[in-house]
């Protein structure tokens, strides 16, 4: 899909519109349906996530080399459901580092080979706007904010995971989280030079756009009015 065609303007202007709603509705009016809703999202990013690998089966193009779960993408949508239904303080952190950094930058330079009406434009961009929206949702919008020691945490798993998707490309030979070459598309990737040393260079501009996240969030939190009395989704667990 062409980057800001009508179709990736079409879904970014949905991003805007959802992201703002998930931030004012649980601010302006906190109650018992803020559950529900959390739930509903997690099951409309599960059908997006698990649509597409229903249609990589049902189209014959699945395979190990490039449809494993090893994307980044992937784990950010298997945490932002697990977090909306569970709210772990961990996964909350983790979906809302992830989703506006990670997610951010793969609904701006989208690596997606269909377009507008293909079933692909629709899950891709479900599940990446869902996640999105859940971290929105969950930090700003519920006032779940991020524990002291977050930024660590989190880039400390996505070492990890980056590590469990390098043994995968050796395993199948693909390119998962584009650690064997860059993607086709444009992205930050190609400011980063060469293999190997654009991982480098992408780690230490992940570590940066999280302490700026971090920075950010920080700043909000200190201009936020006191939370509401009973919220109902501040039954957070380690």
């Amino acid at each position: 899909m062409r980057q800001f065609s009508d179709a990736h303007l079409a879904a970014l202007a949905v991003l805007a519109v959802t992201v703002g709603l998930s931030v004012w509705a649980p601010r302006r009016h906190p109650g018992p349906w803020i559950v529900p809703a959390a739930r509903t999202l997690a099951l409309v990013i599960f059908a997006g996530w698990a649509g597409e690998y229903v249609a990589d089966i049902v189209l014959g193009t699945w395979t190990v080399r490039y449809t494993l779960p090893l994307q980044l993408t992937d784990a950010v949508s298997v945490v932002a459901i697990l977090a909306l239904w569970t709210r772990r303080a961990r996964l909350i952190e983790l979906v809302y580092f992830w989703s506006l950094t990670a997610t951010l930058q793969a609904l701006l330079t989208p690596d997606l080979a269909n377009s507008f009406p293909s079933v692909y434009y629709f899950t891709y961009f479900i599940y990446h706007i869902g996640a999105l929206v859940a971290g929105c949702f969950l930090v700003l919008g519920c006032r779940l904010y991020p524990r002291p020691g977050a930024v660590g945490r989190v880039f400390v798993t996505t070492l990890a995971f980056t590590a469990l998707a390098g043994l995968g490309d050796i395993l199948s030979g693909g390119n998962y989280m584009y650690l064997r070459q860059k993607p086709a598309h444009n992205s930050l990737l190609n400011l980063m030079g060469p293999w190997p040393w654009y991982i480098a260079s992408t780690v230490a501009l992940a570590l940066a756009l999280l302490l700026l996240v971090n920075w950010l969030t920080d700043r909000i939190k200190r201009l936020d009015p006191a939370p509401p009395a009973a919220n109902p989704l501040d039954l957070r667990r380690a």
